[in-house]
């Protein structure tokens, strides 16, 4: 099925059209500079011109930067603070004239990898990690999601956030060789484990293209591997979740209709 996905980044909105069956995408990503703020109605607007650079009409996923609970923003990374309880599925919806499904853009990428890339067919837990500006995390067990995990906000226990601690942007920020921030991500890893008891960790963001450079410094006893799909996640998984949400949401009107 053709769905266009779109994934939501607190510096670009990126999109393109995705063949969900096999994750191909049927169309070169096209992206545009998130607005300056990144208000509702300004990424709204930002989402429309992104659909109609593509003409297209038809099913939308998009991946947000948010805990999203029933098509509302709970909480707002990387872009204004006024999306917090903001319906995003309905605003995203009504301003470009089509179904817009929303998922957290964790959870997206997650998807995507689970389905179609190295967490295929794997039992059990599995647990993403997107290593960028932030720690984005997303849980599947036995291939089913557990949403909204945003485990990259828990305490370590120096006392510090995990994602102020060890994301990328404070890799970055600090200068830190990649033996000292792997240091710091070995313990973001081994507390996710003794949580969760993991039978596969995914990487995935820019850090997760270097895995072979800090491999060897990992001490969790989970197998660790680096996403398959890398920057095209977010965008296949929120189509392949628009997809499936659609399918759902079909299902349980006809029950409820049958149940009449």
């Amino acid at each position: 099925m053709k769905v266009l996905g779109i994934d939501v980044g607190g510096s670009g909105i990126k999109g393109a059209v995705v063949e969900t069956a096999t994750g191909e995408l049927l169309t070169e990503r096209h992206r545009i500079p998130t607005p300056q703020p990144a208000t509702p109605k300004a990424v709204a607007n930002t989402i429309k011109e992104l659909v109609d650079h593509f003409g297209w009409k038809g099913l939308i996923g998009c991946g947000f930067p948010a805990a999203i609970t029933h098509g509302f923003a709970r909480t707002a990374s990387n872009v204004d603070k006024s999306f917090i309880n903001t319906n995003i599925a309905k605003l995203f919806s009504k301003t470009c004239g089509q179904d817009v499904y929303c998922v957290n853009d964790a959870d997206a990428a997650g998807e995507a990898e689970v389905t179609l890339g190295e967490g295929k067919g794997v039992e059990g837990t599995v647990i993403m990690v997107t290593i960028g500006t932030g720690l984005g995390t997303a849980i599947f067990v036995n291939g089913e999601l557990l949403p909204n995990t945003e485990l990259g906000h828990i305490y370590l226990d120096n006392g510090i956030e995990a994602e102020i601690y060890a994301s990328d942007a404070t890799r970055e920020r600090e200068g830190l060789k990649r033996k000292k921030w792997a240091a710091r991500f070995n313990l973001y890893l081994n507390t996710l484990e003794n949580l969760f008891w993991p039978d596969l960790f995914i990487l995935g963001g820019g850090s997760s293209k270097k895995l072979s450079k800090f491999s060897d410094l990992l001490t969790v006893k989970t197998p660790v591997v680096a996403a398959s799909m890398l920057n095209e996640a977010g965008i296949v998984g929120a189509a392949i979740y628009a997809q499936t949400e659609r399918k759902r949401l079909q299902d349980m009107a006809r029950k409820n209709s049958a149940a009449k």
